[in-house]
């Protein structure tokens, strides 16, 4: 159920909140620091070890009850302050397999090895980092606030999100046997927006997930005697072709639906044709019926649709506006995917996730007068690289509005 309102949230709160952030927010430059550390020193999904010690030795100096290795790598901190509301706020740790092309002089350079064995480079090019350095700034910023809220504040650093089997890997593990319920659940996410710009906004946000491993299987042989064979690289590339027309042609207007082939192999040679094709592929849907309308081939990952609960929206809406002003800014809604809801789902609590953004002012403006915004780099290319700040600062100011907005007041 949504909070209510009561006298612990009062109507004319968002200006008392903002003179908290601005009072308590502590020195950004470590942060800072910490964010080219993380950057430097990405960690794919499942391997979040040293991020997630970063994240508990902080939580740890400041006296939050810790919990280490939820779900793998997944860290909690807790703060009891009084009786009052519990809110949980969430940060990824992960970073992808990519290689990082930004050319920053606190650039991954790493290469690991996969779940597979297989060497791959590795990058921040979600924003992951900034995400967790914003909650590592927040827990010192309503640490440091505790005077002026009452209830529980729960900060969590879960591990592979890319892979959308983080949060429930978490759940698995009885995360809720260690931590408590919480009221409501937050999270953000860096975006290529505006630097210093927030979005946020009721109902559908994200799309829900499924992935599908397809093995196609025909019959090997000599690439000069095709008619000797049945070729399963032709019959692949058909499928690809054809799976393009579920959304042409079995999805309605206006009604989402994304599907793509991110990975394509079969055979190691010109001449030969091999016996065997491999495919993955990811499905993006908003509505369950649409979600249906698919290959019925088993499925390796499957993620809800985020649909932002209304009321806590529009508590947080009026704090948001109070605060960012014009900063807070509409947006399309991605077609990505995420499993923080779960958090939420699991028992029952409303949540709020919302975008802000990390494209350099300057950068932004030129390219919307050019009309140009859509060539910049987006969450997982190469050269995705939010500016330091202001994106920092904005996210840090976020988060505690959104936990300050559902905590009690003394």
């Amino acid at each position: 159920m949504p909070l209510q309102e009561s006298p612990d949230h009062p109507d004319q709160a968002p200006t008392h909140l903002n003179n908290l952030i601005n009072r308590f927010r502590p020195d950004l430059t470590p942060f800072e620091e910490t964010y080219r550390h993380i950057h430097a020193h990405p960690e794919l999904s499942a391997q979040e070890e040293q991020t997630a010690q970063l994240a508990s030795t902080h939580l740890q100096s400041l006296n939050y009850e810790v919990h280490t290795h939820i779900g793998g790598h997944g860290v909690a901190g807790i703060l009891h302050n009084g009786t009052g509301p519990a809110v949980l706020l969430r940060a990824d740790m992960d970073a992808l397999p990519v290689e990082e092309k930004t050319g920053l002089p606190y650039a991954s350079t790493r290469f690991v090895q996969d779940e597979d064995g297989a060497r791959t480079p590795v990058m921040h090019a979600c924003g992951h980092d900034t995400h967790v350095t914003s909650l590592l700034a927040v827990s010192t910023l309503l640490h440091a606030a505790r005077e002026h809220w009452r209830g529980t504040l729960i900060v969590v650093f879960q591990p592979s999100e890319e892979h959308l089997n983080g949060a429930q890997a978490m759940l698995h593990d009885g995360f809720y046997e260690k931590v408590p319920r919480p009221d409501i659940v937050l999270a953000q996410h860096v975006m290529r927006m505006r630097a210093g710009t927030v979005n946020i906004q009721p109902g559908p946000l994200l799309t829900a997930a499924d992935a599908f491993d397809i093995r196609i299987f025909g019959r090997g042989g000599h690439g000069s005697a095709p008619q000797t064979t049945i070729d399963p690289i032709l019959i692949g590339a058909a499928v690809v072709m054809r799976l393009q027309g579920i959304v042409s042609r079995e999805v309605a207007p206006g009604e989402v639906a994304v599907v793509s082939c991110g990975s394509i192999q079969g055979g190691n040679s010109a001449n030969t044709i091999p016996d065997y094709l491999d495919l993955q592929l990811s499905v993006r849907t908003l509505e369950d019926g649409v979600r249906e309308k698919k290959p019925r081939i088993i499925r390796t990952v499957s993620s809800p649709a985020t649909v932002n609960d209304e009321v806590s929206v529009g508590r947080l809406g009026d704090v948001f506006r109070e605060y960012f002003r014009d900063a807070l800014v509409g947006m399309e809604s991605p077609s990505a995917s995420e499993d923080f809801s779960l958090l939420a789902t699991a028992v029952g609590a409303p949540y709020v996730m919302w975008m802000f953004g990390g494209v350099e002012e300057e950068t932004w403006d030129e390219a919307v007068a050019k009309g140009t915004v859509n060539e910049l780099p987006s969450n997982h290319s190469p050269y995705f690289a939010p500016v330091i700040q202001p994106t920092l600062r904005t996210g840090v100011d976020a988060m505690a509005l959104g936990a300050l907005t559902f905590l009690g007041r003394k």
